[in-house]
């Protein structure tokens, strides 16, 4: 073992396309001698590692996990230890919805040094890709974000809808194969059934379609799209803030060489 220690760096390299990694992340992993990515990173990114550093898919998909958790971390912390520097290189943002904080906990807990370099969200750059705000003046002035996956080794708690009624947009990841069960679930909880929803698929690519409707037959839509994950659900008035002008000029933007 190498009597130096080498840096955990947890990158995040933000939503679907590459362009939207942090200055400081890319300059991060071209130097890194070890890079451990996600499945949802976007494939240009890979080319920017150097030519000499190991790569470990860590991807895990609701079907197929590679590795686990405790053995993703194991291998931070050993190539740390042998003195490497490692970029642990992550979809979106490391510490929303990402297991970031328990591999840093586990860093520090080998005594590794760990530092994290903030990612774009899908959480707010998804809609905006869509040319949807998640705030809006007089219209929206709160929202919140939710997961509806939780780890599939523990209880699946329900979300707390009734709590969310009273935000003006709520914004959902990983929900696609529960949708209608979302749906159904916040219209009981109060939320007016036609109120204006969104389901974002394959956000800020070249492959960005957006499924729109209302709460009551969003689901529906976006079955009968065959729209498939990763998705990003909005729901909320700001979703009919999207004109075609707008679109227009982000789609041109997301697309441009």
């Amino acid at each position: 073992m190498s009597d130096r220690v080498g840096m955990v760096s947890l990158v995040g390299a933000g939503p679907g396309d590459a362009d939207l990694i942090t200055v400081r992340g890319l300059r991060l992993l071209r130097r890194a001698d070890v890079v451990v990515y996600d499945r949802l990173v976007c494939v240009d990114l890979l080319s920017e590692i150097n030519s000499r550093a190991e790569r470990i898919d860590a991807g895990k998909h609701p079907e197929f996990v590679r590795f686990s958790q405790d053995q993703i971390n194991a291998m931070l912390i050993d190539r740390a230890q042998r003195g490497l520097d490692v970029v642990r290189l992550k979809g979106g943002d490391p510490f929303i919805f990402g297991r970031g904080s328990e591999e840093v906990s586990a860093c520090a807990l080998a005594g590794v040094p760990c530092t994290v370099i903030p990612g774009v969200s899908s959480a707010h750059a998804v809609p905006a890709a869509a040319g949807i705000p998640l705030t809006h003046r007089g219209l929206a002035r709160s929202y919140a974000v939710v997961t509806a996956r939780t780890d599939p080794a523990l209880p699946a708690p329900e979300l707390p809808y009734a709590s969310l009624k009273g935000i003006d947009t709520l914004v959902v990841l990983m929900g696609r194969s529960n949708l209608g069960s979302i749906a159904n679930s916040l219209i009981q909880a109060g939320w007016e059934a036609n109120t204006l929803s969104a389901c974002i698929e394959m956000g800020c690519t070249a492959d960005q379609r957006t499924i729109t409707g209302d709460l009551s037959n969003i689901a529906a839509r976006a079955d009968a799209a065959g729209t498939k994950a990763p998705v990003v659900i909005v729901v909320g008035d700001v979703v009919g803030c999207a004109s075609d002008q707008l679109l227009s000029a982000v789609r041109s933007e997301m697309h441009a060489e």
